[in-house]
C-alpha cells in the first residue's frame, strides 16, 4: 500500500493495516488532506476542508487503537455531502442563501460517523439544495469527473463520488431523492447506494423531498459499502419516518455465492436510447451472475415510463414547500435596504439566494399544488407512484432482486444538457422509480465504454433487503475487476487516461 496515493486502499485493506499498527490513523489522514491540496484546485469536489478537526479526529482515533480498539471506520478518512447538518461547520447545501450558515447541532449520520471513530476530512460540493443530475448547479461552481475533467461526476451528490474516486477520502455520504447516489456512483466508477427509505435517519439532513431522500454511502467495493452502512443504519426518534426495525450484519452477508437467486431483467429499461456500451456492458454483468449460478427472469415494470413525470411532480411539490422556510428571517442571506416591506425582504433574499434551478423547481411545484391543479397534477402524480410501486412489488413476487443498467449513458461533458433541463432530467430515468417505491438500489461499476469512462450495473432489492443487493454485487466483484480501475493519477489527472 503507497501512501502516496491513497487510492491504493479501501477500507477493509486501511482497516487491516490500522488494526496491526503497521499504519496509524495520522499518516493515514495526513495523506488524504496532502492529495486533498493537490487534487482540489483541478476537481472542486469539497467546499470545506475541516483540517484541524480531521488531524485531532485521526489523533483520538490513534488514541482508542492504541488501546486495543477497533471498529468498521475506526481512524478512516471520511467526506459528508454538504447537506448534512455539521455543528459549528459551515453547511451550505451549495447554495447561496445558505453561505456562512454554521448549524449548532450534527445529523444523526454524522453522529454515528463520529461515535464510530471515522475521521471528517471535509464537506462534498453538490447541486444546490442536492437538485441536479451534474453537479453544476452548485452555487460554487461544478465539480469535475476525476476520470476526464471535461466531464460531470454525476448529481447530485458529484463532489462525495468525486472526493473518492480522487483518493481525497476512502468513503463517503451522499443522498439520493431521484438518482443522486447511483448516478454519481456509475460515472465516477464507485459503489454507490440507497438504502430503503426509512433505514437511514435523514434528521438534520437539509430537505429537498422529504418522501424521497435518503442517505447513502459511496467507496470502491461493495464490502466497504456494508461496512459504512452497517454504521449509519438504524432507527432515530428524531426523523418520524426512521424505521424501527433491526439492522442486519450485511458484511455478514457477503457469502460470494448467488447459487438459486432470481434475477429480474425489466424489459423496460434495455429500451431505445440506452448507449448501446451501456447495454453491453450491463447484460455481459447480467450473463456473469448468471453463470455464476443465479436464475435469470424476464419480467415487466409497466409503469416506468411516467416515472420522471411523476419524480417531477412530487419532488418539486415537496420541494416548494421544504424551502419556503428560507425568508432571510431566521438564518442564511438576508437581502433587504432600509425602507423595505417584509414581503421586500423576501423577494429580494430568494432571489438572490437561489439559484436557476432551485427557482424552477420551486415555480413548478408551487404550480402543482396551487389550487385548480393540485387534484389533475400533484394527486394524479401520487396514484401513479401508487402504481410504480405496485409493479415493483408484483415483479418480486418472480424474483429476489433486479438487474438494470445505472443510467442510459456515461457521464457526458460539462455544458452539454445545462441548457436543456429535459435532457438532463432523462438522465435519472432507471433510477426516480426506485425512489417513488422506497427500495433500496446499489450501483457498482461493470465495465468501461469506448472512451473509458466507467459504466454502472444497479442492483435492486425488495424493502429493507439491502443485504440481498449487496450479496449480488460482492459476488461480481469478487469475479471481476472493474472496481480496480482508478482515474488517472492526481497530479496529471489526463482526461481518458486510466492508471
Amino acid at each position: 500500500m503507497n501512501l502516496s496515493d491513497p487510492r491504493s486502499f479501501t477500507i477493509a485493506t486501511a482497516r487491516s493495516a490500522l488494526d496491526r499498527r503497521e499504519l496509524s490513523s495520522t499518516e493515514l489522514t495526513r495523506a488524504m488532506l496532502d492529495r486533498i491540496a493537490c487534487a482540489e484546485p483541478a476537481l472542486h469536489a469539497l467546499l470545506e476542508v475541516t483540517e484541524a478537526r480531521a488531524l485531532a479526529d485521526a489523533a483520538a482515533a490513534d488514541a482508542r487503537l492504541g488501546r486495543g480498539e477497533t471498529g468498521p471506520l475506526l481512524g478512516i478518512p471520511v467526506v459528508l455531502k454538504d447537506i448534512f447538518a455539521t455543528r459549528g461547520i459551515v453547511t451550505t447545501c451549495g447554495s447561496r442563501i445558505l453561505e456562512g450558515f454554521r448549524p449548532p447541532y450534527d445529523s444523526d449520520a454524522a453522529e454515528r460517523l463520529a461515535r464510530a471513530g471515522s475521521v471528517l476530512v471535509g464537506k462534498a460540493n453538490l447541486d444546490e439544495f442536492a437538485m441536479g443530475s451534474s453537479n453544476e448547479n452548485s452555487a460554487y461552481g461544478s465539480t469535475r469527473n476525476p476520470w476526464d475533467l471535461e466531464r460531470v461526476p454525476g448529481g447530485s451528490s458529484g463532489g462525495s463520488a468525486a472526493a473518492v474516486a480522487a483518493g481525497e477520502c476512502l468513503a463517503s455520504l451522499g443522498t439520493d431523492t431521484g438518482g443522486s447516489i447511483r448516478l454519481p456512483a456509475s460515472f465516477c466508477g464507485l459503489v454507490g447506494l440507497k438504502p430503503t427509505y426509512g433505514r437511514v435517519s435523514r434528521y438534520g439532513v437539509i430537505a429537498y423531498a422529504s418522501s424521497l431522500d435518503q442517505v447513502g454511502p459511496f467507496a470502491w467495493t461493495v464490502e466497504d459499502i456494508a461496512a459504512v452502512l452497517g454504521v449509519i443504519a438504524g432507527h432515530d426518534p428524531r426523523d418520524s419516518t426512521s424505521v424501527p426495525r433491526g439492522v442486519p450484519d450485511y458484511t455478514a452477508a457477503l457469502t460470494g455465492d448467488v447459487r438459486g437467486l432470481r434475477i429480474g431483467i425489466p424489459r423496460e429499461y434495455f429500451a431505445d436510447g440506452i448507449a448501446p456500451d451501456v447495454e453491453g456492458a450491463t447484460r455481459s454483468a447480467i450473463r456473469l451472475l448468471e453463470s455464476q449460478g443465479a436464475q435469470l427472469v424476464e419480467i415487466g415494470l409497466p409503469h416506468t415510463e411516467y416515472a420522471i413525470a411523476t419524480y417531477y411532480l412530487v419532488a418539486t411539490a415537496e420541494a416548494s414547500s421544504n424551502l419556503a422556510r428560507y425568508d432571510g428571517v431566521r438564518f442564511g442571506l438576508r437581502r433587504a435596504s432600509s425602507g423595505d416591506s417584509l414581503i421586500d425582504m423576501y423577494r429580494q433574499t430568494r432571489d438572490a439566494g437561489f439559484g436557476p434551478e432551485v427557482k424552477r423547481r420551486i415555480l413548478l411545484g408551487t404550480y402543482a399544488l396551487s389550487a385548480g391543479y393540485c387534484d389533475a397534477y400533484y394527486l394524479k402524480a401520487l396514484q401513479v407512484r401508487t402504481l410504480i410501486r405496485r409493479d415493483f412489488l408484483q415483479a418480486f413476487e418472480q424474483c429476489d432482486v433486479i438487474a438494470a443498467p445505472t443510467a442510459p449513458t456515461t457521464a457526458f461533458r460539462l455544458g452539454e444538457k445545462v441548457s436543456d433541463p429535459l435532457a438532463m432530467y432523462l438522465s435519472d430515468i432507471f433510477t426516480t422509480s426506485v425512489n417513488l417505491a422506497g427500495l433500496p438500489g446499489l450501483s457498482l461499476p461493470c465495465g468501461a465504454d469506448t472512451a473509458g469512462l466507467p459504466i454502472g450495473l444497479q442492483i435492486i432489492a425488495p424493502a429493507f433487503a439491502e443485504e440481498v443487493a449487496l450479496r449480488v454485487g460482492d459476488a461480481y466483484q469478487r469475479a471481476t475487476e472493474w472496481h480496480l480501475r482508478r482515474p488517472a493519477e492526481i497530479t496529471g489527472l489526463v482526461s481518458g487516461k486510466v492508471a
